[in-house]
């Protein structure tokens, strides 16, 4: 599986979760290929329930998002988490453009929880460098969080 999203956008939000931290390629690696599979499983959460409102367009309440938030304060791309949306619901769908601002601020929210997460067992770790490890480490302890 490709990952859609740049990692350069998924390294600033590990970066200014890490409190110094160097961060590794690996990391904002895993971190981006989390965020679609996420992404992938909220839209089609969202299709399914505009499928139920009778609709092919997804909209932000389709996200349980109620305010969006302008576009340009987040740090994710929109046209990548497009993509990302698109990758399990049927090409009958269509996604409004505030719908994709939604699902990016979810999706960046996410990525700040486990990039902070990924960063705390670095520490415990005594290491200076957010690894791909602690991201995945984060995964098999989600529960805990």
């Amino acid at each position: 599986m490709s990952v859609e999203l740049p990692f350069a956008p998924v390294d600033a939000v590990i970066r200014r979760n890490a409190d110094g931290l160097r961060v590794s390629a690996g990391a904002a690696e895993e971190l981006a290929r989390r965020i679609q599979q996420r992404g992938a499983s909220l839209a089609t959460t969202a299709a399914e329930e505009a499928t139920r409102d009778g609709r092919k367009t997804l909209m932000p309440s389709d996200f349980g998002i109620e305010h969006v938030p302008d576009k340009d304060g987040l740090e994710l791309p929109v046209a990548p988490v497009d993509r990302i949306a698109r990758l399990d619901i049927d090409d009958d769908y269509r996604v409004a453009m505030d719908a994709r601002v939604a699902l990016a601020d979810l999706l960046e929210s996410f990525a700040d929880d486990v990039a902070a997460a990924a960063a705390d067992l670095a520490r415990h770790a005594d290491r200076r460098t957010v690894k791909a490890a602690d991201v995945e480490t984060y995964f098999e302890l989600a529960q805990y969080y």
